[in-house]
């Protein structure tokens, strides 16, 4: 009988039956383990013995709401009070004075929902504000703020201020400045980046006065003044003060980076470790604004296998912990410690994937398992 029911079957019906079993294989595999939305009434608690515990998480491109939420719920279970998250500028106000708060909405729902701080950074340009010069615009990048912009730029950011004033209250205006691909190629000056701050600092205050500016977000680097690639974030930061940048901000963000070194590798000018932040935080006190808090808004070492700036992975995870004791125990200027970074949507499938704590299909890697028992207080596992 069989024979017969095969004879009477056509190659191409046969063909558009497995194709039909494939796609309905496919969709039972995506939604499988999708766990439901629960948005609760009132916030979670985050359970921690260490609130300095921060990660930065990369939900700017992520589509599907509930991998926001398992990320959100994911950093809340780790013991993470804080997360900064990146909003940027094109995505919100795709065209001038018209505002898309939908993705940005969702995120800061979810987050709200897990009982998490939210350290927005905001940069980048939407495409109304770049250059009319095309060939301008394809050589300078999504970050090329023409001195013109600086308005529109800080308007966006009273307008974020506003729209968010009952969820978040710390912004970090821009990203790594003393970059030049961060500053859209252009030569980096540390007095266009305070005149940015000039524009975002009062319209946010007027917005929302409990915000807190954090300004910065430098990164670290070696690159002399002049260099067509960037400058020291230590003479950057000078000369940052020497252009009245002082009263245009509330706090420091920094990015600190172990590379190859241990957390408690003293600081050296000429020196990329961990440590780095203590000279900057010299110049804010040189500069007689000791008093302002700092936030590490970028750290953490990376375990690839073959890249010369990684260490092992045993390394990674003990360099971590033993990041955030060395941090507790000795700066007491220091708000947050965030590792980099918590998840990417998808794969690079290069050294970047090696920064992260947890894989892009949820699962944790080891070093999110050991700071999760050291955030939490419970014994550790991991042989020292």
């Amino acid at each position: 009988m069989w024979q017969r029911v095969k004879q009477q079957i056509s190659p191409r019906t046969a063909a558009v039956w497995i194709l039909r079993i494939l796609v309905v294989y496919a969709v039972l595999r995506m939604t499988a383990h999708r766990p439901p939305y629960i948005i609760v009434g009132s916030p979670q608690k985050v359970e921690t013995q260490h609130p300095i515990t921060c990660v930065h998480t990369r939900l700017t491109d992520e589509v599907e709401e509930w991998k926001i939420q398992r990320t959100l719920q994911m950093v809340r279970e780790m013991g993470a009070t804080t997360i900064v998250e990146f909003f940027p500028w094109p995505y919100i106000e795709p065209e001038q004075g018209v505002y898309n708060w939908d993705h940005s909405d969702m995120i800061v729902r979810h987050a709200r929902a897990q009982g998490l701080t939210i350290i927005a950074r905001l940069g980048m340009v939407p495409k109304w504000a770049l250059p009319v010069d095309q060939e301008i615009q394809q050589d300078r990048s999504l970050t090329y703020l023409e001195p013109h912009r600086y308005y529109d730029f800080g308007k966006f950011v009273g307008a974020f201020a506003a729209h968010y004033k009952d969820d978040i209250n710390h912004i970090i205006i821009w990203n790594e400045p003393n970059l030049s691909y961060e500053w859209g190629y252009q030569p980096v000056l540390p007095q266009n980046y305070v005149s940015v701050l000039q524009f975002a600092y009062p319209a946010a205050h007027k917005a929302n006065p409990n915000v807190v500016i954090l300004a910065g977000a430098l990164a670290p680097t070696l690159e002399p003044v002049g260099s067509l690639y960037g400058m020291n974030e230590l003479d950057y930061l000078k000369e940052f003060y020497h252009w009245g940048a002082k009263k245009y901000f509330d706090a420091l963000a920094v990015h600190t980076y172990g590379f190859k070194f241990p957390p408690n590798e003293p600081p050296a000018p000429d020196l990329l470790d961990f440590r780095r932040v203590e000279l900057l935080h010299q110049v804010m006190i040189d500069s007689g604004d000791g008093d302002k808090p700092v936030y590490i808004t970028e750290s953490g070492w990376n375990d690839h296998p073959r890249w010369t700036k990684a260490v092992r992975p045993g390394q990674r995870i003990a360099y971590t912990l033993d990041a955030f004791n060395y941090a507790e125990a000795n700066w007491p200027w220091l708000k947050n410690l965030c590792v980099w970074a918590f998840r990417y949507p998808a794969p690079t499938h290069s050294f970047p994937d090696y920064f992260t704590l947890v894989s892009p299909d949820f699962t944790p890697k080891p070093v999110y398992n050991e700071i999760q028992r050291w955030a939490r207080g419970w014994p550790q596992e991991l042989s020292r």
